[in-house]
């Protein structure tokens, strides 16, 4: 029988910032395609609450806190789930964001929290993780980025700084770790709905914002997390160093005149 495509039967998933939107839905994906995964998350009573839920659907999924992104935690953190489960294959880092701020405004606690949480746990917890993939010769590493990388909005400096960092690190860490059989990829996530939260998704916004995206849509967190699911299964094993935009479209054209010259409205 051949097996089905984007089967992680027997691997062994770390999800940080799994508990809600985007994480909760590559934390479902990887779960329904066979990996076992655990989710890290700063709030522990809403990773509990989805992984009984996916648990009593019969899908291995268990749940940890994260809490603290220095170093030392980090390793611990990946350390602890491969002693438990016996191996570590894949790490997505998906825990980012930062509240908006001007740059006129910003100061130095914002900026270097936006700075550790989107861009410098990705270096803590794929220099934790490289022992134990390098030892079964398999390895994902995947984080969520940001159309904002390449693309400016504003109130938004210091989160575009950081992704467009973890763009970098994508592309170098793939580079360093090729020959390991890890591979490092990332998503670029465009504008994607938050129901109830996020001034997007806000009913007198959405529909502003929905006639400049050219598939006429904002994004679902299951679209990112499908995208993430390729990328961590076999499937993806010639596809390294690379982000997927997954942005309907989005950043296609050149300003939002040509959306409405395209389609009259």
């Amino acid at each position: 029988m051949q097996t089905p495509p984007f089967n992680l039967a027997g691997r062994v998933a770390l999800v940080t910032g799994g508990g809600r939107g985007i994480g909760a839905a590559v934390v479902t994906r990887l779960a329904q395609a066979g990996a076992c995964v655990v989710i890290a998350n700063r709030t522990l009573e809403v990773a509990e609450a989805l992984a009984r839920e996916l648990s009593a659907d019969g899908l291995a999924v268990h749940s940890v806190p994260f809490d603290k992104l220095d170093r030392a935690s980090l390793r611990l953190l990946v350390d602890g789930v491969a002693a438990r489960h016996g191996r570590l294959d894949i790490v997505v880092h998906n825990a980012g964001g930062c509240p908006w701020s001007s740059l006129e405004d910003l100061d130095e606690s914002r900026l270097e929290d936006a700075l550790a949480l989107n861009l410098t746990a990705c270096f803590w917890l794929a220099q934790a993780a490289i022992p134990h993939m390098r030892a079964t010769g398999f390895g994902r590493i995947l984080v969520t980025s940001s159309v904002s990388a390449r693309v400016a909005m504003g109130g938004g400096a210091h989160y575009s700084a950081a992704k467009a960092g973890v763009n970098a690190f994508i592309r170098s860490a793939a580079f360093e770790l090729a020959r390991d059989g890890i591979t490092v990829n990332g998503v670029e996530a465009g504008f994607i709905e938050k129901p109830g939260r996020g001034t997007m998704s806000a009913p007198e916004n959405k529909g502003k914002l929905e006639r400049f995206i050219p598939v006429g849509r904002m994004g679902s967190a299951d679209d990112i997390a499908c995208a993430m699911l390729y990328l961590a299964s076999a499937e993806a094993k010639y596809v390294t160093g690379q982000t997927i935009v997954v942005d309907g479209g989005s950043t296609l054209p050149e300003t939002g005149f040509a959306v409405e010259r395209q389609w009259g409205l």
